[in-house]
C-alpha cells in the first residue's frame, strides 16, 4: 500500500500539553465525549448549512480527509470540530482554534484507522453497545447524530483493544532492576566510574552528577519492552547483575545543562551585542575555546558546535537586555565581562541540550510476575506499535490547510 502521506496541513504551534501517543489522545476523547453531550444545548442550535452555499461550490460537501478509500466531507468535519470545542468562550477558539482543528483532523484519521485495523482483529462495536453506552451517560434519547455515535464507537472501541492486547500478555516476563544516570560527557563519566570503583554509592553519584531532563535515577523493575531507550535495555539485559555499563553515548539524550562561551563586542546604557555558543558540557566548551585561542573563528564554531538558535547567525546576538535570555548564569556573565574577550565556560542549569553518556548499573534480573501497571504500559505499547504499523501501510489524505481551517471555525462561531 502507499505509504501515508499529509498535504497542506497548517502549521500548529506546538504547547506542552501537546500529545504524541494515540491512547493519550483518546484519553482526552473520552473527557469529550461527555463534555460534548453536556453542551447539546449548543449543537442543537445548529444554524442551516444552506447560508453556506455561497462559499466557493459549496464547500460543506468538499472531502478533506480520506482514509484508505473513506473520505469524511467538510460537513462532518465542521461537526466534529464542533463536538470538541463545545463550551469553549470565542476567546478561547480563536487563541487556539488551529490547534485543536488539527488535533481533531488527527482524531478522525486515528479512529477511521483504528476501526479498519480492528475489523481485521475481528473486533467490532455494535449499535447496542453504542446505545448502552449512552444510557449509561444519561441520555438515552440522545439525537442520531452520527458525531456523537461516532465519539462513543470510537471510545468503546478504544476500549476493546487494549482488552484484546492485555489478554495477549503473559503473567510473568523477564525483567531487570536498573539504575541510571546520565554524564554530560565521557570525562566525567570517567570520573564517576572511578569513585564507583573506590566504593562509592551509585545512588549517591546519580543524585549529584546525572542531568537527565527526565530519566535518572531507580528504574525499577522493567521488561526489556518497557526500558526507556535502546542503549539502556541492552546494557540491562546483556551485562551480569552487580555490573556497571562502560559511558554509552547518546546524541538524543536531553540533558538539564548547557556551558556558554560569550564574546561581548560592545556594551552601551545596560544594552550589549555579543558573540554566544552553548556546547552541551564543560569538556567541549574547553576545546572549542581552545581553538578560539588558536585563532579559530567564532561565527565558524558556533555554527559547528552550538546549540542555540543563534548558531544560524554565527552566535550573533545585538541588542540584549538582563532577562533577555532568561538565564541568571548567562547575565552575570554576559553583563560584566571584558569587552572582546572570551569567556571562561558558564554553567548554566535553566537550558537544555542534547548528548550525554549513559552509565547503567544492573541491579538484578529475572522471570517475575507482572504487576497491574505493568501490564496496563505494555499493553499500551503494544498497541502503539499495532497503530503504527496501520499508519505505514495507510493511504491517508489531508486536504485541509489553513483556509480551510479558518472557514471551519467561523461556521462553529456564526452558530453560536
Amino acid at each position: 500500500m502507499a505509504k501515508k502521506q499529509k498535504k497542506a496541513t497548517p502549521k500548529r504551534t506546538p504547547t506542552k500539553h501537546q500529545l504524541s501517543k494515540w491512547q493519550r489522545q483518546t484519553k482526552i476523547r473520552r473527557v469529550v465525549i461527555i463534555a460534548a453531550i453536556v453542551f447539546l444545548a449548543g449543537i442543537l442550535s445548529w444554524v442551516g448549512y444552506e447560508s453556506y452555499k455561497d462559499y466557493k461550490n459549496d464547500p460543506i460537501r468538499e472531502v478533506v480527509i480520506e482514509v484508505n478509500g473513506v473520505h469524511f466531507n467538510m460537513e462532518y468535519y465542521v461537526k466534529m470540530l464542533d463536538a470538541y470545542t463545545a463550551g469553549m468562550n470565542t476567546t478561547d477558539i480563536y487563541s487556539y482554534g488551529n490547534y485543536i482543528a488539527g488535533t481533531v483532523a488527527d482524531e478522525i484519521i486515528n479512529a477511521e484507522l483504528s476501526e479498519q485495523g480492528a475489523k481485521n482483529l475481528g473486533i467490532e462495536v455494535t449499535t447496542e453497545e453504542i446505545d448502552a453506552r449512552l444510557e449509561e451517560h444519561g441520555l438515552p434519547n440522545l439525537p442520531n447524530d452520527s458525531v456523537y455515535r461516532d465519539l462513543t464507537s470510537s471510545d468503546l472501541l478504544q476500549e476493546k483493544l487494549e482488552e484484546y492486547f492485555s489478554s495477549g500478555l503473559n503473567n510473568t516476563m523477564e525483567q531487570a532492576h536498573v539504575q541510571v544516570m546520565l554524564m554530560e560527557s565521557e570525562e566525567v563519566a570517567d570520573e564517576v566510574i572511578t569513585e564507583i570503583e573506590a566504593g562509592g554509592n551509585f545512588t549517591a553519584l546519580a543524585e549529584e552528577f546525572s542531568c537527565s531532563s527526565s530519566i535518572e535515577g531507580d528504574l525499577g523493575w522493567l521488561p526489556e519492552e518497557l526500558m526507556p531507550n535502546t542503549l539502556i535495555a541492552n546494557a540491562a539485559f546483556n551485562l551480569t547483575p552487580g555490573e556497571i555499563s562502560q559511558p554509552t553515548y547518546d546524541e538524543a539524550a536531553n540533558k538539564n545543562v548547557g556551558y556558554w562561551l560569550i564574546e561581548v563586542t560592545s556594551s552601551q546604557n545596560e544594552t550589549i551585542n555579543a558573540q554566544v555558543m552553548l556546547l552541551t558540557s564543560e569538556a567541549e566548551a574547553e576545546r572549542v575555546k581552545a581553538e578560539l585561542a588558536a585563532s579559530g573563528n567564532f561565527s565558524t564554531l558556533a555554527g559547528n558546535y552550538s546549540q542555540h538558535v543563534s548558531k544560524t547567525n554565527g552566535g550573533k546576538l545585538d541588542g540584549l537586555k538582563r532577562g533577555d535570555m532568561g538565564s541568571t548564569a548567562f547575565d552575570q556573565v554576559a553583563f560584566n565581562t571584558t569587552l572582546n574577550q572570551i569567556s571562561e565556560p558558564v554553567k548554566d542549569e535553566s537550558v537544555q541540550t542534547t548528548g550525554g553518556y549513559w552509565l547503567v548499573k544492573v541491579e538484578d534480573r529475572g522471570e517475575r510476575e507482572l504487576d497491574e501497571e505493568t501490564k496496563e504500559e505494555l499493553t499500551n505499547e503494544y498497541l502503539n506499535d499495532w497503530f503504527e504499523e496501520l499508519q505505514e501501510d495507510s493511504a491517508i489524505e489531508n486536504h485541509l490547510d489553513t483556509d480551510k481551517i479558518s472557514w471551519a471555525l467561523d461556521r462553529i462561531l456564526q452558530g453560536r
